[in-house]
């Protein structure tokens, strides 16, 4: 079992930045962060392996960037230039089994998720 504690979010006017954290007891191979606004699907964002090699969704490619502290088991999400749609709760998740690839199209699926993060932008 893989805690996970996200933090960062918040209110923000479009435009803006925010920086999500997410601790872990101990750090996986893969991990990654996936969002959901209210009525709407799970939606897979970033990923990132132990390589640090990353993927992301193409709507946010660019303007989010997806990092990990290996000695603090710390994984990361850089939010800038945020827009309206980008309101949502967001999760950081873990994979434990291989039964998924690493990456962000999965990540919803992964074994461990957070209590996921607020994060509103207004225009």
């Amino acid at each position: 079992q893989v805690r996970l504690v996200e933090s960062g979010g918040g209110s923000v006017q479009a435009g803006g930045s925010l920086r999500l954290s997410c601790a872990a007891d101990y750090g996986r191979d893969c991990m990654g962060w996936f969002r959901q606004a209210p009525g709407k699907e799970r939606e897979g964002l970033a990923t990132i392996d132990d390589i640090g090699s990353t993927t992301y969704k193409i709507s946010v490619e660019g303007r989010f960037t997806i990092s990990k502290d290996n000695a603090k088991n710390t994984l990361f999400l850089q939010m800038n230039s945020l827009k309206p749609e980008d309101t949502a709760v967001y999760y950081c998740a873990a994979r434990e089994s291989y039964a998924h690839s690493c990456h962000h199209n999965h990540v919803p699926d992964f074994d461990y998720r957070g209590q996921g993060t607020q994060v509103t932008v207004s225009s």
